[in-house]
């Protein structure tokens, strides 16, 4: 529905319930409030507020409102912080009339009649169409409050006596429902208003118990016009279905794929306030410059949160901007991420850095598309730079937001589906605040990390979203996301050589391709040996063995393999560190300092690495 000639003015009073006193640019004016309920949390001094002028009368400009008008103008909507509100009590049955037309109800109408009695009512709209014959009552919703809208804001009796006619109505063969018009967009929930009046709300609970249908819509809501958009959850508290979130039964087919579609448009607003009151405090979140959020989001990746920390504020120290991570030296690169594996991931954010540079100056591009070209970063991590660096509305799907999304929706596809994660990138971009993106990402990832747990059972009792959780209400929470059947890891035995000469320990340098590429290892050797097979394999690489002493068995697992490994402390005799044969020529003899600030080990041999820096004491014990 649309309005010819809105004004924009400023409320300052409401004298009685008809009318209120507006400024309008540098006069005041008496205008028509087009809805006697007391919507007093809307009509505020100072709100901006929207006017229909009228033909007809003389307002003080000289124009004409209708005859018999006092008033030139129709008090519309107003604003109320970032929502608009259309107010007129009028508007949601045009909108539905129109809606009806449109197709949103039926798919094919025979009749739309408006105004039809029944007993002692008169109900907004009787429809036939697809064989039924449909009653229907409207109401218009304006009270909002943290998201949750409710009706009525005050007693109605005559809305008490709709529903107890449209029971009749239900009892008598028709098809019956009450549509909940909800004049503004993007709210929580529908729930009838206990506090104000209880007898409308055990009335509508006993309508839905009796067959007739509970549905809420939301409007698309400008100054000039209003239009039914989506459907809204309801909650009928005090029924055996309070907590359902959406009607179950008796609705029809486009009804049912629209509350399957639009069912998380309300998980914005419950979800920022919990992150605003539960957010870790998190290094890269106190000052997130595009820069560090791209660092932290890759280290990230595979690592645990409480891991990475450390990390991030060694790196953030020794190359604080792009330019220092383009120019750094490999050796040093690795030795920095020492430990956190997966070490192409650090190459590729040197490579990406160099890019930077090359491409745009040393600044990272601040949309998702140049994001995308950059080397190592797809599209959750383009989705997180973009957003929470550049407050883009750019979703960010991690395996956390699969998960709660999964849960939420009870999705039976497995989380690495590809169909499955390309609807979850759309449906985040749909839902997202627009106001804040990063912090919504965010949260969902806060979420599925510290509440929707991946093992164990998830926190539900503190989960804002609960409401909205199909797999909660089922009470299948641990059953879902479903997974597909890894792949076994290939197994491979290791047998590793802590080889010592005098003060100093023997590593390698793994080629620069491949697994660990690149990397500082302790030598050793495919499968498990015996320490026989040690000594003739060092006699054959032309070292002398002294002592050979068995350690302590380790294991380590990589994405795709993992390694069990046997390990031996040799020590050789110093001189025969010279004309090495084999393989034993490529090792390299340092002392143990420069394995702690220089040579980068991988984690892979955190059991064997303390006996590289400290075989003394090793000996001793």
């Amino acid at each position: 529905m649309k309005y010819e000639h809105i004004v924009k003015g400023q409320f300052l009073e409401r004298p009685n319930r008809f009318v209120a006193r507006v400024r309008i640019e540098d006069r005041e004016e008496t205008v028509h409030v087009k809805n006697t309920g007391r919507c007093r949390e809307l009509l505020q001094r100072d709100a901006v507020v929207y006017l229909e002028k009228c033909g007809g009368a003389k307002d003080r400009t000289g124009g004409r409102a209708a005859a018999g008008r006092v008033t030139a103008y129709d008090l519309v909507a107003v604003e109320k912080g970032d929502r608009l509100i259309n107010m007129d009590s009028q508007a949601p049955n045009r909108a539905v009339g129109e809606w009806l037309r449109r197709g949103g109800f039926l798919s094919s109408l025979d009749l739309v009649r408006p105004e039809v009695r029944y007993g002692s009512s008169r109900f907004d709209f009787y429809i036939e169409g697809c064989g039924e014959r449909i009653f229907m009552e409207v109401k218009g919703v304006t009270l909002e409050e943290d998201g949750v809208v409710r009706f009525p804001d005050a007693p109605s009796e005559r809305a008490v006596k709709h529903l107890e006619e449209l029971i009749a109505a239900k009892e008598e063969g028709y098809r019956a429902c009450v549509l909940f018009v909800i004049q503004m967009e993007k709210v929580r929930y529908f729930a009838p208003n206990r506090d104000t009046h209880p007898q409308f709300a055990d009335a509508l609970c006993r309508a839905a118990e009796a067959g007739v249908e509970i549905l809420a819509y939301d409007c698309k809501v400008a100054p000039d016009t209003m239009t039914i958009n989506r459907p809204v959850p309801v909650r009928l508290q005090g029924t055996a279905s309070a907590e359902q979130a959406f009607p179950a039964d008796g609705i029809n087919e486009t009804l049912r794929k629209d509350l399957e579609k639009y069912k998380l448009d309300g998980i914005s607003i419950p979800l920022l306030k919990w992150y605003d009151e539960n957010r870790r405090i998190l290094p890269w979140r106190t000052l997130p410059t595009p820069y560090r959020v791209w660092v932290s989001e890759i280290m990230l990746q595979q690592t645990r949160v409480e891991a990475v920390k450390p990390y991030f504020e060694r790196f953030m120290e020794e190359l604080p901007h792009i330019g220092a991570l383009a120019e750094a030296e490999e050796e040093k690169l690795l030795k920095l991420w020492e430990g956190l594996g997966y070490y192409n991931r650090v190459r590729s954010l040197q490579k990406a850095a160099r890019q930077v540079q090359e491409e745009y100056g040393g600044e990272m591009p601040d949309n998702y598309e140049a994001l995308l070209g950059l080397a190592g970063i797809g599209s959750y991590t383009a989705g997180a730079i973009a957003s929470i660096a550049f407050n883009q509305p750019v979703p960010a799907v991690d395996g956390n937001v699969m998960r709660v999304l999964s849960r939420l929706k009870r999705d039976e596809r497995p989380v690495n589906d590809g169909k499955a994660r390309a609807e979850a990138g759309a449906e985040i971009e749909r839902v997202m605040s627009r106001d804040r993106p990063g912090d919504f990402n965010q949260a969902m990832m806060e979420i599925g990390a510290c509440v929707c747990l991946p093992h164990g059972a998830p926190l539900c009792h503190k989960c804002p979203l609960k409401s909205f959780c199909q797999a909660h209400r089922a009470g299948k929470e641990q059953e879902y996301p479903k997974k597909q059947a890894k792949k076994p890891r290939q197994v491979e035995d290791r047998t590793v050589l802590v080889v010592r000469s005098g003060g100093c320990a023997a590593v390698r340098k793994r080629p620069d391709s491949g697994l660990l590429a690149g990397m500082y290892e302790i030598p050793s050797l495919d499968g498990f040996r015996t320490a026989e097979e040690v000594a003739a394999y060092l006699e054959d690489s032309g070292l002398k063995p002294l002592c050979i002493r068995p350690l302590q068995d380790a294991k380590h697992v990589f994405t795709h393999r993992e390694w069990h490994m046997k390990g031996y402390l040799v020590k050789v005799e110093e001189h025969s560190c010279g004309p090495a044969l084999g393989e034993a020529q490529e090792w390299l003899y340092l002392e143990p300092e420069e394995t702690r600030s220089r040579y980068p080990i991988p984690s892979a041999f955190k059991a064997y690495v303390k006996y590289l820096r400290g075989f003394e004491e090793e000996e001793k014990s």
